[in-house]
């Protein structure tokens, strides 16, 4: 039990200090910049305002941003969740 509760307090600060951190993709040269915290919220779109000319490539580049935004967020947290494992003596995988 003790193991089980060393687990979830650890758990429980690494989702805390994924909160506060950020990832950032660009897209379109960086036409277009989105940040994203370690838990997979969207904190800001920053649009150069050449690229505002063209609505539907805006688009794309705004879709293609966030997406790559998203997925790097979740590779963090995944490698952090790796490291509480790893850390405790659980096998790959298992959380």
């Amino acid at each position: 039990m003790k193991m089980v509760k060393q687990m979830q307090d650890t758990m429980g600060k690494v989702q805390a200090e994924l909160e506060t951190e950020t990832v950032e993709a660009t897209a379109g040269g960086g036409a277009v910049r989105v940040v994203a915290s370690g838990t997979q919220k969207g904190l800001s779109v920053t649009i150069d305002p050449e690229a505002a000319s063209d609505t539907e490539m805006l688009q794309d580049l705004v879709v293609a941003a966030v997406n790559e935004a998203m997925e790097k967020s979740k590779q963090l947290a995944a490698s952090r969740m790796q490291a509480v494992a790893s850390g405790l003596g659980l096998p790959p995988g298992l959380m």
